[in-house]
């Protein structure tokens, strides 16, 4: 059986797979899947046919996204 991976494990890993930071941005995957298309999310390396994010990246790109007010 596999072992479910929590947002507090998947942000210590320096490299996430998609479902770990859908799953940190409170997104699905798919949802995840059309950022992508959109290039409206993050950044993402794609090697092998595998789509996976670097953790700095992610946490830059929200970090990029806040704002004191709207």
């Amino acid at each position: 059986m596999r072992q479910q991976t929590t947002v507090a494990q998947a942000t210590d890993k320096p490299i996430m797979r998609p479902a770990e930071v859908a799953e940190l941005l409170g997104r699905t995957t798919a949802a995840l899947a059309q950022m992508r298309y959109r290039g409206s999310g993050p950044a993402f390396i794609k090697t092998g046919g595998l789509v996976r994010y670097r953790r700095a990246t992610v946490e830059s790109w929200l970090q990029d996204g806040e704002r004191s007010h709207t």
